[in-house]
């Protein structure tokens, strides 16, 4: 008889929308998925970190660093606004601790693939690559890394980072693929998780799969509930939140710019 699957939630980069995060997990819990990795970015943009941070400490089996929480609350930043002031006062007493005390990256077996997970790239948390990376870039992401540390390999990568879902699999089977984020998606502004599908620790192959879920939520009750407590740089989480349209790019020259996707690379016939 053929093993059951075994299902794995990720989320990434919640960016203290609570109300997002909240959806996400009715509708995981909804599909009997017990199992949750959380790929960073936890705070920042929205205006609940705290409350985001202590709802993944108690659902997520697996919480990694984001380029958010290691710069937030580190004590030698030199770059302030009101808004960072805002963000940073709003957490809890030694939440900018464990932030920064999170792992980089976790790797894991499934249906014979090596899976790695990491927050932006292979090297760090603050360096961004986006789903129009080049071949080196693509490659890169499999490389280990002192960040990631010696071992096998992977030849399955997920991140979060860019706020921008993708997939994408090579000639050797390599496999590349964003999950979006949770409370702040761009383009399409419905917060999207992945579900890996497969036979967890399986050295050799088993079925195999990645599933993209967007999950409605009410956008407007977050956004009320962030000009209630006074949130700086309201306007941009609005401008994200309702259209999917980064906060830089408001007033940029045309107007916003929309990511074409691209094609993925399959193998060859």
């Amino acid at each position: 008889m053929a093993r059951s699957l075994d299902r794995i939630a990720l989320i990434s980069d919640v960016h203290g929308n609570l109300t997002a995060l909240e959806a996400v997990l009715a509708d995981i819990d909804a599909r009997g998925i017990e199992r949750i990795f959380n790929l960073g970015d936890y705070v920042g943009k929205g205006p609940r970190g705290r409350e985001v941070i202590e709802l993944c400490r108690q659902r997520c089996e697996v919480n990694i660093l984001g380029n958010w929480d290691d710069f937030l609350p580190d004590p030698d930043r030199t770059y302030d606004s009101e808004a960072m002031a805002w963000w940073l006062a709003q957490l809890a007493a030694g939440q900018g601790d464990w932030l920064r005390g999170l792992p980089f990256s976790h790797d894991f077996l499934l249906s014979g693939r090596r899976v790695r997970l990491f927050h932006a790239s292979a090297t760090s948390v603050h360096r961004r690559v986006r789903f129009d990376h080049d071949e080196a870039e693509f490659l890169g992401m499999f490389a280990n890394t002192p960040a990631t540390g010696d071992g096998p390999e992977p030849s399955v990568v997920g991140y979060g980072d860019t706020h921008d879902p993708f997939y994408e699999v090579d000639r050797e089977r390599r496999t590349l693929f964003n999950t979006g984020s949770v409370g702040n998606a761009m383009d399409d502004p419905t917060p999207v998780y992945v579900i890996l599908e497969g036979v967890v620790d399986a050295e050799l192959d088993a079925p195999f799969s990645i599933q993209f879920v967007r999950v409605p939520y009410d956008v407007e009750a977050e956004l009320a509930l962030a000009a209630r407590l006074g949130m700086p740089e309201l306007a941009g989480y609005v401008s994200e939140l309702r259209h999917g349209v980064y906060r830089g790019e408001m007033n940029a020259p045309g107007g916003p710019k929309y990511h074409r996707r691209p094609r993925p690379r399959q193998p060859a016939a």
